[in-house]
């Protein structure tokens, strides 16, 4: 068992993972992390290639239908 304590960031706290438990988990600063709440329960865990994937796909909609016009006339 690990005991961290928040640390102030601005207007909002933070939870500071320490290297040697980020090396257990497998967790870079890259890791794009689910956090969901059970109760009074925090999980992080990190996104399956599905979600990941899926997050992909609606990011790349979302541009796509913002900036048509603009690829539209770069491909010509």
């Amino acid at each position: 068992m690990i005991i961290k304590k928040l640390t102030r960031q601005g207007n909002s706290s933070a939870l500071v993972i320490d290297k040697q438990l980020l090396d257990l988990l497998d967790f870079t600063q890259d890791t794009d992390l689910k956090i969901t709440v059970n109760g009074r329960q925090l999980i992080v865990e990190p996104l399956s290639e599905r979600e990941r994937a899926a997050r992909f796909k609606e990011i790349s909609n979302r541009d796509l239908k913002k900036n048509s016009e603009l690829y539209r006339r770069l491909a010509k």
